[in-house]
């Protein structure tokens, strides 16, 4: 199908504001700043840090009553859906699901899946699920960041295998899900790095949530959580859907970073004329819901304890419920979602969503990762042999049809 003009202009735009920057230096990992070319877009290091913090202090006396920040909150998230294009959400289809074989593992099952999204877009990932699974469990979505290193990428990295394995065994079915041009839709010719990824993106994940709840998963627990790019994803997410009731978006929160790649900053959601906002009021828009900040000292989460948790708590307390919002801060760790990151996120999620904690971490607080088996990447695709592409199936970005 030869793109629409429109298309094609969105995609000179987008070129040209980006100046060729994502294509030479990926995405959640950028560090220079951009050229503000179009005041419509907040992109990467956009704020200094200085800023940064200076533009929370400045906003917060904006809503110092409930009142003020609802009002605050409204306009926000008008904002994102506006500028991605979502103000009126699209007719929701079919989803027409495809459900791959099961594996059992100890202690959980994963099966490949797709559903449609929109007519001919496909979304794939994996179903993660207790052995002897039970109806009406919580379900995780679980977005994944920009990792493309051979061998540790996206959803297929070992880290993420082993975190949707042990978040299953704790007794809730995971979708671990492949961002817009990643693993087999890349292979199938879908591009990441474009102009709508964004929009898309964040509608694969509404969608998602209905997939989880027509599995039967407990619609009044779900949660996201993401590293990098998915913890981008994770707050977007849960700014514009209510539904999901428990975040964790992991190294990503930042007054001053607003990602680096088109899927996060590539479309006008943090900025309208003389109205800014970022993603630390982003993430906010989750409150009362139950929300968990991991930060570390070697990224642009570095000054969570001072700067972003207490403006974020700030909102909680308007809403009476500060108990809800709590942070770890790991200094001497880096960009990922490690160890000690998951060791912070299984209590949370098991708190607030019901699950077994002790099939996750044992007294001492050790991780209790044994026998999860990490599968190789290829395995874990839905389209197969006994499970082929859809005829009618889109194969590149431009030619999806809103």
């Amino acid at each position: 199908m030869i793109p629409s003009i429109r298309k094609i202009l969105s995609f000179c735009l987008f070129c040209i504001l980006f100046s060729g920057y994502i294509f030479l230096n990926g995405c959640d990992e950028a560090e220079r700043e951009y050229d503000d070319s179009e005041p419509a877009l907040s992109v990467g290091h956009y704020f200094t840090e200085e800023e940064g913090a200076e533009f929370l202090a400045r906003v917060r006396e904006k809503y110092q009553d409930l009142d003020e920040w609802e009002n605050r909150a409204d306009q926000i998230r008008h904002l994102i859906l506006k500028g991605t294009g979502l103000e009126q959400f699209p007719e929701k289809n079919d989803l027409n699901p495809v459900m791959g074989n099961i594996r059992t593992h100890d202690g959980y099952t994963v099966q490949n899946v797709a559903f449609e999204s929109l007519p001919g877009v496909f979304v794939t990932g994996s179903l993660y699920r207790p052995v002897n699974a039970e109806e009406k469990l919580p379900g995780i979505l679980s977005p994944h960041g920009h990792f493309t290193d051979p061998g540790d990428v996206g959803r297929y990295r070992p880290d993420a295998q082993k975190r949707f394995a042990a978040m299953a065994r704790m007794g809730a079915i995971v979708f671990a899900y492949d961002m817009v041009g990643y693993g087999q839709l890349e292979e199938l010719g879908w591009e990441h790095r474009h102009p709508e990824a964004l929009r898309l993106q964040l509608w694969n994940s509404i969608r998602a949530t209905d997939f989880l709840i027509s599995l039967g998963a407990d619609p009044d627990r779900i949660a996201s959580t993401g590293a990098s790019g998915g913890g981008s994803q994770t707050f977007f997410h849960a700014a514009v859907d209510d539904r999901v009731s428990v975040s964790v978006p992991v190294v990503m929160v930042s007054a001053h970073f607003f990602g680096g790649c088109v899927c996060e900053s590539g479309m006008p959601i943090h900025k309208e004329g003389d109205f800014q906002t970022n993603n630390v009021e982003i993430t906010a828009l989750a409150a009362p819901r139950p929300l968990l900040l991991v930060s570390v000292g070697g990224d642009w989460t570095k000054n969570t304890p001072e700067i972003e948790y207490p403006h974020i708590r700030h909102i909680y307390e308007l809403y009476g419920s500060a108990e809800n919002v709590e942070y770890v801060h790991l200094p001497d760790e880096n960009h990922d979602y490690g160890e000690n990151k998951r060791a912070a996120v299984y209590p949370f999620l098991a708190k607030h969503l019901g699950l077994d904690l002790s099939k996750a971490i044992d007294s001492n607080g050790n991780l209790l990762e044994d026998g999860i088996a990490i599968e190789e990447q290829n395995d874990l695709y839905p389209f197969d042999d006994d499970h082929p592409f859809p005829s009618h199936g889109i194969r590149h970005n431009d030619d999806v049809v809103w």
